[in-house]
């Protein structure tokens, strides 16, 4: 469940670029505005805006956006607007673009945890929409990708590529019927297999993963089990993971808090709460500042103390 909090009434995309648009004249961008703008609308209304924005100004909102970040040099001011810029994207356009980033990334487990929530924590439309957006922007499809990605190794490559290719990339059309229907197959698959497996062996399937093996496989194979059957338990982890230790992991406490405000906020926070006695939104306060912590708060959404 959403925990954006959309104004009644709502102004018009042309009001919202207009505003936009006065907030980032000058030295320094008005933070607040634009937060309080981008937050509490939805991705239509946020495509809306853009489509707005660019009519009246000649120029891609997102460019503008670019163009500030270019400027930063502040770590947290930094952080504020890769986070401006992820919310306001299109979703299929944004996770596309995190999955080309992970595919480039070396020295860390994060790349495969993107990798995963995008193939498991996605809707049968939204994975297609993903898999289109990847093919327009970067000229190939995802699942090329992942197959000649040389810091995979097996078997985890292939499990990637199964993961994400529930249907094989052909060209520029796509059965979207065809691709949900095989997506959706697979999900229902590892859903149905869990009860069976805790039912044969008394122990959670999670449970038996991890007490059998410790490798990378198994921890990919764990979040995409948790991905599919019960996503806010995979990113309540990723939130905590984030923010407990020496420092913060901005990149993947922004990616969680973005991409997932709009569809299951409510019950990560819920999952949150229960697991680690505190809530999301006091470890945001704890280990953010700024337009930073104030861009990922108003998309937390509130929390009783």
């Amino acid at each position: 469940m959403s925990a954006i909090v959309v104004p009644s009434p709502v102004p018009s995309p042309s009001d919202d670029a207009e505003g936009i648009r006065k907030a980032l004249q000058g030295w320094r961008a008005d933070k607040e505005a634009l937060v309080r703008i981008l937050a509490g609308r939805t991705a239509a209304q946020r495509s809306a805006i853009r489509r707005a924005y660019a009519f009246l100004f000649r120029e891609p909102l997102l460019n503008s956006f670019r163009q500030r970040l270019s400027r930063q040099y502040c770590p947290v001011t930094v952080d504020f607007w890769k986070a401006i810029i992820l919310w306001t994207m299109d979703p299929a356009e944004r996770d596309a673009n995190l999955v080309h980033g992970a595919l480039r990334r070396r020295g860390d487990g994060d790349h495969l945890a993107v990798l995963v929530e995008v193939s498991c924590a996605s809707d049968p439309d939204h994975l297609v929409a993903v898999r289109r957006a990847y093919r327009s922007l970067f000229g190939c499809s995802v699942e090329e990708d992942l197959a000649s990605c040389a810091a995979l190794q097996q078997p985890l490559r292939k499990m990637l590529v199964s993961l994400v290719s529930s249907y094989r990339y052909g060209g520029d059309r796509v059965d979207a019927d065809v691709a949900k229907l095989e997506a959706s197959q697979l999900s229902e698959a590892v859903r149905k297999k869990q009860p069976h497996h805790d039912e044969d062996h008394g122990t959670d399937i999670v449970e038996d993963i991890d007490s059998r093996c410790s490798s990378q496989f198994a921890r990919t194979l764990k979040s995409a089990v948790w991905c599919l059957t019960s996503p806010e338990k995979h990113f309540a982890e990723m939130i905590r993971e984030s923010v407990v230790g020496l420092g913060t992991y901005e990149d993947m406490l922004t990616r969680v808090v973005v991409s997932r405000a709009e569809i299951d906020m409510k019950q990560i926070k819920e999952e949150y709460r229960a697991r680690f006695k505190t809530t999301v939104t006091c470890d945001v306060v704890d280990d953010t500042s700024f337009g930073y912590k104030d861009i990922l708060l108003a998309l937390v959404g509130c929390e009783e103390e």
